[in-house]
Order: structure tokens, then C-alpha cells, then sequence
């Protein structure tokens, strides 16, 4: 059972976005926060000798700001702070991640997308195609929500595709640590193949929808409400795009059936999600141990 959620900060404003997905995580299931800002690898070239005056420069603005982003933090959030090295940025988050046995990786949006909305980056990108860790991806302008809310909801889609079952333990046991509401989101109508019958899909989809439902609720405490809904719509976008979100609530998806063992990979549904999702999107690994889920 892990305690450690990670976050990627950079001096800007998607960096604030990360620390207060980070925060509101943190906030709800007692994890510790560790604040990271990655540094180019130490090793360098032999024929660029390193600086060593420009390292204490580079190490010592890090700190800085890292200094005041803890400073931002809620009272009472445990943290750390810490400055490390790697090839790159996504590269020594994870070895950070793995270091320190944490639950999430926390990243901004890059620049210049829309408020509300996510935008892809390198550092999310390479992550969703390496990290063994969920990647927690923060959306513009998430900095607005006041961090001590904590998770209000879970929100999971849930498909009947491989991975699916790691899906709803992650998703139980996020539930479960954070206090927060579950609520189901059945993506069979969007499995099933355009070719069959719309009456089919109906009756496929309530099915699924009360049977995900029923196996929930048997291992969710009592005081924790579930709900499911099925995806309506022409498209996933669609379906997305007519549910409602609350402020504080975080969504859950699986990463493509095409991914390596234990690590992710983003398929084709979730993203199309993250488009429409105007809250945070968690990746969880097909082949997640539980072992590291927060609880």
C-alpha cells in the first residue's frame, strides 16, 4: 500500500495545475507529496566539460522553486521536495517514482490549451508510452480548484476489454482511500461493433451496466455511494460531453490492450476521452498490481 504520489513541477502555470491535482490527491488519502523538478543528466558529453558553477546556479533556481510551490500547499499536506537528474524530464520521474514506491505520477497540460481542457505534452507523452507508474494528467487551469476539496468523485470507464478488472480495483481502491463517490462509466455500447443492432446494444449495455454495478458495491464499504451510467451517444466524445462533472473529480481509464505488461499505453477510446474531459484523466497500467495502488 503506498503512500507517495509524485508530481513534475515546472515554474508555470501547468506546473501549479500538477501541484494541485497532486495536493487534492494527497489532501484525500493522506498521501505524502513529493515535489520534483528534473534536471539534465549530470553525465554529459566529454566535449562539453560540465560547468560546475552553472550546476549550482540551475540546482540552486530549482530549489527556489520548489521552495514556493510547497509554500502554496495547504497547511497540514505532507511533502518533499527534491531536484534530480535524468535524460530526461519523464526518465527521472519515473526512477523518482519508482524510488520512492509511489501510487501517481502527476503532469501539467503543455502549453497553450484550452482552459478546462487537456493538452498532451512531451513529458505526458512519453510517459503514456513508458511509465509503469498511473500518470495523472491535470488539465488547464486546474489550479483554480481550491486543493483542500480533495476528490469529490472517482469517475472509471469501465469496457469489457482486457484490463478492464484492473481498471475497477484501481478504481475501488481510490474510492476507498479518498472517501469519495464512485461512479461508473460502462463504455460496452462503444466496444460492440458499429454492425449491431442498436436493441442489442441496449439490452448488452444495461447488463453489463447493473453487473459491474453489483460486483462493486460487494466490495465497497457501506458508506461510499456508487452509481453507473452507460455511455449515450454517437460517440465517445459525445457520451463524455453530456456527462456531468464535479469540481474535484478525477476520471479513470485503462491503457490500450496493446500496451506491454504493467506498463501504458493510450488507447483509442481514452483518447478521445481526454478531449472532452474537463477534469483529471488517470492512465492505470492493463496489468497494475494493486500492491501499488493508493488505498
Amino acid at each position: 500500500m503506498t503512500r507517495h504520489i509524485v508530481v513534475g513541477y515546472t515554474a508555470t502555470p501547468n506546473g501549479k495545475d500538477a501541484v494541485a491535482v497532486g495536493a487534492r490527491l494527497a489532501v484525500a488519502s493522506g498521501a505524502t507529496l513529493h515535489l520534483v523538478v528534473i534536471l539534465p543528466s549530470e553525465e554529459r558529453s566529454v566535449i562539453t566539460p560540465p560547468d560546475a558553477g552553472y550546476d549550482r546556479y540551475l540546482r540552486g533556481q530549482a530549489a527556489e522553486w520548489l521552495g514556493d510551490a510547497a509554500d502554496g500547499l495547504p497547511a497540514g499536506i505532507p511533502h518533499e521536495t527534491h531536484v534530480r537528474y535524468g535524460e530526461s524530464f519523464a526518465e527521472g520521474l519515473q526512477a523518482t517514482a519508482t524510488e520512492l514506491g509511489a501510487g501517481f505520477i502527476v503532469v501539467g497540460a503543455a502549453n497553450g490549451g484550452l482552459r478546462g481542457r487537456h493538452r498532451l505534452g512531451t513529458v505526458a507523452t512519453e510517459l503514456l508510452h513508458s511509465s509503469e507508474v498511473p500518470v495523472v494528467l491535470a488539465p488547464e487551469g486546474t489550479r483554480d480548484v481550491d486543493p483542500s476539496a480533495g476528490v469529490t468523485r472517482v469517475t472509471a470507464a469501465i469496457g469489457t476489454r482486457p484490463g478492464a478488472d484492473v481498471l475497477l480495483d484501481e478504481a475501488i481502491a481510490l474510492a476507498t482511500a479518498t472517501g469519495a463517490g464512485l461512479r461508473l462509466l460502462s463504455l460496452v455500447t462503444v466496444d460492440l461493433p458499429s454492425s449491431v443492432d442498436t436493441g442489442v446494444i441496449r439490452i448488452v449495455g444495461e447488463s453489463h451496466a447493473e453487473q459491474v454495478l453489483a460486483q462493486t458495491k460487494d466490495r465497497l464499504p457501506a458508506s461510499i455511494d456508487a452509481e453507473v451510467v452507460t455511455a449515450q451517444g454517437e460517440s465517445i466524445e459525445d457520451a463524455v460531453s453530456h456527462l456531468s462533472w464535479l469540481p474535484g473529480e478525477v476520471a479513470l481509464v485503462g491503457s490500450s490492450r496493446l500496451a506491454q505488461p504493467r506498463r501504458l499505453f493510450l488507447g483509442s477510446t481514452a483518447a478521445k476521452m481526454l478531449h472532452e474531459l474537463p477534469v483529471p484523466m488517470i492512465v492505470v497500467p492493463r496489468t497494475r498490481a494493486l500492491e501499488g495502488a493508493v488505498r
